[in-house]
């Protein structure tokens, strides 16, 4: 439940609210409750518009996982491809945008507008085998460099994991990290 509420929504409220409470106090003539609203309040409240400028929102799923898939994921999920789906399923702060390094990495982000962008993820039972598909908007990166990428994408999300690439009706890139 915590990870889905974002930490700029609570410096921005409990910012505002003491803050607002310290000019109350202000007004009605309360040094002590005045004091604490300003000390606190205002530098939480900017706190707050800091995280919200620097906040990169979660991505979603693109259909609910089924039961049959979370039992499979607990059996045989890798340590990566829990880190990488809680990563990119929660609020990150001071990133541009989902998986940037490890796509540096890859040779897939040559720039930052030439960039991939995750736009969804599901989950799925492949061959008996729990599968976290990724799906790239990858306008400037052509798919014919995902696949030479496939190998390279296998190792560095590996041990335990083959990488499939594909292509949907869409033109995204459709990037399947199954467990073996």
């Amino acid at each position: 439940m915590w990870r889905k509420i974002p930490l700029a929504l609570v410096g921005l409220t409990i910012g505002f609210i003491l803050t607002v409470t310290g000019f109350i106090a202000y007004g009605i003539g309360n040094s002590t409750l005045n004091l604490a609203g300003f000390f606190y309040g205002i530098p939480l409240l900017l706190g707050g518009l800091a995280l919200k400028a620097a906040e990169l929102k979660p991505i979603p799923f693109a259909e609910e996982t089924s039961p049959e898939v979370i039992v499979l994921r607990k059996e045989k999920a890798t340590d990566t491809q829990n880190q990488l789906r809680n990563d990119v399923t929660r609020y990150r702060y001071g990133q541009e945008a989902h998986l940037d390094e490890a796509l540096q990495r890859l040779g897939l982000s040559p720039t930052d507008d030439e960039r991939p962008i995750l736009t969804k993820i599901k989950e799925a039972n492949i061959n008996n085998n729990y599968a976290l598909i990724l799906y790239f908007d990858s306008p400037l990166i052509s798919f014919e460099i995902w696949q030479e990428k496939q190998e390279k994408i296998t190792k560095f999300f590996g041990p335990g994991i083959t990488a499939e690439v594909s292509q949907t009706e869409n033109n995204e890139v459709e990037l399947a990290l199954i467990s073996v």
